[in-house]
């Protein structure tokens, strides 16, 4: 009796581990659909993987979901796809109806064809000097040594993934990130416009680009699957095209400042502005609306916000907001193996590279440059102001990205 009980369990126990598989294996992530289009030229590259090929070794239930996943692609790759899609009407001409896009408009001039960037040498520089300092035990961080199992889950919120082409994009804010995430959202075809998924990246709003319910990120994961959300998370990023784009630390810091500060953002006013007026400004009783405030001359200046990162009350409160995070805490770089290294300082030719890499060039081009974009060049005069304590500061506080990125010290800041 007590054998057939035991049998009897094991076939529930079998049966009930099953049905989790075949549920993991139909949700609407996607991940049962491979569409891996992409081509890299380094040995096993995540995006050189297609439907016929044996998948490298891994651990445990990591190979046995990759095993089951991949038969799908044997079966069927035109599976249709049960995914979170945000109706809205719109109109199907581009639109600027944000006030940041209105302030800096689109370059639409005709720029040269800049090919004497050797990319494919330029993406092995870059690579292989954040691989260099990742390794490095001399230059250290904070999480730099922490594996990727232990980044929480809500640290990995920037990771969007597009299961239709194998994608997995960590969006920096102020780096173009609005328009990679328009480009994420036709790939993916996440979203619809009266019934239809949008084909042109700039038609879509801004509003619904930074909708959270428009992309699939890693961060939703644990919701959806549970003790099997890391292994997922493993394999894609095994299998997938994973790239980045970065910026000069400092221009960054400029570039977030200006959109958030200098225009009228009320989020930001009562968020970081006012507390940032009282502390450093010495204001009292101030406006509740940014209009009035602005109004009245009451604006954060440069070095309000300089002092705000510095100060270590600010990371006591809350982690720092994303647009001046660093990049190395929003994309782990040291944990996560990227394949393509991004420049904002290069963006035209980096993304007609990397679409062209992702082989999507056809599907879309991606929208111009920004007409008023922050430039380097304006360091010097941002800057002049800021004591040089304070700089040298600040630059430990970016000392990460700055090497991890190969952006050179600023010399001419850092000393009298």
């Amino acid at each position: 009796m007590t054998k057939a009980r035991l049998l009897r369990v094991s076939v529930v126990l079998v049966s009930i581990f099953m049905i989790l598989l075949i549920i993991v294996y139909w949700d609407n992530v996607g991940t049962a659909h491979f569409y891996l289009h992409t081509s890299f030229s380094r040995p096993r590259s995540p995006g050189a993987i297609t439907a016929g090929e044996d998948w490298e070794a891994l651990p445990d239930v990591d190979e046995f979901l990759a095993k089951l996943l991949s038969s799908s692609l044997k079966q069927n790759s035109s599976t249709p796809r049960k995914t979170e899609q945000l109706l809205v009407q719109g109109s199907t001409k581009p639109v600027v109806s944000n006030l940041e896009e209105n302030v800096r408009g689109y370059d639409w001039s005709t720029h040269k064809d800049r090919n004497s960037l050797d990319q494919e040498k330029l993406q092995v520089e870059r690579q292989r000097t954040l691989r260099e300092f990742c390794a490095n035990s001399s230059f250290t961080f904070p999480t730099k040594e922490r594996s990727f199992d232990d980044i929480p889950n809500y640290e990995l919120n920037h990771l969007i993934v597009d299961d239709r082409h194998g994608v997995i994009y960590c969006y920096v804010p102020k780096v173009a990130c609005t328009n990679w995430k328009r480009v994420m959202i036709v790939l993916s075809e996440s979203l619809l416009d009266q019934g239809v998924p949008y084909r042109n990246p700039l038609d879509i709003p801004r509003e619904h680009v930074h909708n959270t319910s428009t992309h699939l990120t890693f961060n939703k994961f644990w919701r959806r699957y549970g003790k099997f959300s890391r292994h997922l998370m493993k394999i894609k990023l095994k299998k997938y095209t994973k790239f980045l784009f970065v910026r000069d630390p400092f221009v960054r810091l400029i570039s977030a400042f200006r959109s958030k500060f200098e225009l009228e953002n009320e989020d930001f006013y009562r968020r970081f502005a006012i507390p940032m007026l009282k502390l450093y400004s010495n204001h009292t009783n101030l406006p509740t609306s940014v209009s009035e405030a602005f109004g009245a001359g009451l604006k954060v200046s440069f070095s309000d916000f300089i002092q705000y990162l510095l100060d270590p009350r600010t990371e006591k409160m809350a982690p720092f907001n994303e647009h001046w995070r660093q990049v190395y805490r929003l994309c782990h770089p040291c944990q996560i193996d990227y394949d393509f290294i991004g420049k904002l300082e290069t963006l035209d030719e980096d993304a007609a590279y990397l679409l062209q890499l992702l082989k999507v060039d056809r599907l879309l081009r991606f929208p111009p440059s920004y007409r008023n974009r922050t430039a380097s060049s304006w360091e010097d005069n941002w800057f002049a102001k800021i004591p040089l304590a304070w700089r040298q500061q600040l630059y430990k506080l970016y000392e990460a990205d700055f090497v991890l990125f190969g952006y050179p010290k600023p010399e001419n800041l850092l000393k009298d």
